[in-house]
């Protein structure tokens, strides 16, 4: 009986470690079939990607809308297009209605990550009332591994 035991435990605690690595790689989405809000998605060209990140991470849709004080809000949503994580920077740039920079120090690199696989959200919201469109930049991150 020891002796099954002894080689028994072994597997059972690789088994159920791999259980649960894999088990967290997953999410589950549970959402509206038909949604209560609806998007202002507009087709854009205010979003620049680098060549080598547009490749992995491509931009699934761009929705503009006014917050309830009067700011400028966006929310972009990507896609990863690989099984494996990828890092990435974004930035927002602000433009007032004469199309002149609206400089803040809010206009700063932001990195973040995204799974394999995975859709993400990124909002944003104007500094200022007088900023009325904006662009925004994708980089990719670059280890050095």
């Amino acid at each position: 009986m020891r002796n099954i035991t002894q080689s028994i435990l072994p597997a059972c605690l690789v088994a159920s470690t791999m259980f649960i690595f894999t088990s967290c790689t997953t999410v589950n989405t549970v959402e509206r079939a038909v949604p209560v809000g609806t998007k202002q998605v507009i087709a854009d060209k205010r979003v620049i990607t680098d060549d080598t990140l547009k490749r992995k991470v491509s931009i699934i849709s761009l929705n503009e809308g006014m917050t309830p004080g009067g700011f400028l809000q966006v929310q972009i949503e990507v896609l990863n297009q690989k099984n494996s994580m990828q890092d990435f920077s974004y930035r927002f740039e602000w433009f007032d209605m004469n199309g002149m920079r609206v400089d803040t120090p809010t206009s700063v690199w932001i990195p973040r990550q995204i799974e394999g696989q995975e859709t993400l959200s990124i909002t944003a919201v104007a500094p200022t009332t007088t900023a009325k469109d904006f662009r925004v930049k994708f980089m990719e991150n670059v280890r050095d591994d």
